[in-house]
């Protein structure tokens, strides 16, 4: 495997040979990026459904009257996460339309 190297005066650098070091630190790096991917799709969908829910808030105070479309929605909203175990899944949920 070979890196890039890149400076001011080859700023199109140049391919040199990973070391045996780099390559086993290269293998562990994409190792740990690779196993972390789970954990970073269900927060990056994690963060959406929490946008959508605050901006439904409002209507959950006590002076507001929810319609029961709204209260299933923001219920779809809540267990958009529920039973998701891989990435393949949590990439294939859809968020639910506002009513």
């Amino acid at each position: 495997m070979k890196k890039l190297i890149a400076n001011k005066e080859n700023p199109n650098g140049i391919y040199v040979d990973l070391t045996e070091k780099e390559l086993n630190q290269h293998n562990e790096d994409k190792k740990n990026w690779e196993s972390g991917a789970f954990d970073r799709a269900i927060k990056n969908l994690r963060e959406k459904r929490n946008k959508l829910l605050a901006e439904t808030d409002y209507l959950a105070l006590s002076d507001n009257t929810m319609t029961d479309e709204m209260k299933d929605y923001r219920q779809k909203l809540r267990d958009l996460t529920k039973g998701l175990t891989t990435e393949k899944k949590v990439k294939a949920k859809k968020f639910p339309t506002k009513p």
